[in-house]
């Protein structure tokens, strides 16, 4: 059995209660941060993630926890996709998300919500792309999360997940957990105003299942053709899949 990490251990709350009142304290400066302690890599990530999904073509896409909206903003910039819906548990986080595009022409084409990925406010077979950007590791019951994913995602749909996952070679690996161990929750404490997201964030990192077992994990929800492609010596990783 996986093991549950929570940002906030003698909280009462349940996690996604939890993750909701973290997301909501840090999103003022979650989008800088992000960049310092990534050194910038999450965006040649996420622009991976774009052509993977622009190559399909679809008529709408929905990015779930989609944060302060980073991804389906590049959508709209970027590719020629209609209907754009961004989904975050977090108010605070969607309150930056629709700062950044307020009174711009982006507005026609993006919608961010207030949602909850395990249940999902649309009817099946809703979206011909889902993408989730380091959010998966933060559903409560992962593949409550992932069967509701699949209710929404049209068939022949394209799913992609971009998430963290640990390095296996060797020094990668001992660089990886001394910075994610020592490094980046000394710089979350410094730079947010909530001392303890960071050290969640890193703690969820370590224990998420990635690679294949992750792959396994989709095939028994039901999706089908499904792919990992690890980035930057495996500090991350790409998953396909579809329906």
């Amino acid at each position: 059995m996986r093991e549950k990490v929570t940002p906030y251990k003698n909280s009462n709350l349940n996690k996604k209660e939890q993750v909701e009142q973290m997301f909501d304290t840090i999103s003022g400066n979650y989008d800088g941060l992000n960049r310092v302690i990534s050194f910038g890599t999450d965006v040649s990530w996420r622009k991976k993630v774009l052509r993977m999904v622009a190559e399909k073509n679809p008529s709408n896409v929905l990015d779930i926890a989609t944060g302060t909206g980073d991804l389906a903003i590049q959508f709209a910039k970027k590719t020629e996709i209609p209907t754009i819906v961004g989904l975050d548990l977090s108010e605070g986080m969607l309150e930056m998300a629709r700062k950044k595009v307020i009174n711009t022409s982006l507005q026609s084409k993006i919608q961010f919500i207030k949602g909850d990925s395990e249940a999902l406010p649309f009817d099946d077979s809703s979206f011909e792309a889902i993408t989730v950007s380091f959010g998966i590791r933060n559903f409560e019951h992962l593949e409550k999360g992932l069967s509701e994913i699949l209710r929404v995602l049209k068939p022949n749909g394209l799913f992609v997940i971009l998430e963290t996952s640990v390095p296996t070679k060797f020094p990668i690996k001992q660089g990886y957990h001394f910075y994610t161990k020592r490094m980046l929750p000394f710089i979350g404490s410094v730079f947010s105003k909530d001392k303890v997201a960071y050290k969640y964030l890193s703690e969820s990192a370590s224990v998420f299942p990635y690679g294949e077992t992750l792959n396994n994990i989709l095939r028994k929800i039901g999706f089908i053709e499904v792919k990992n492609k690890p980035q930057t010596f495996g500090v991350a990783t790409i998953y396909s899949a579809t329906k």
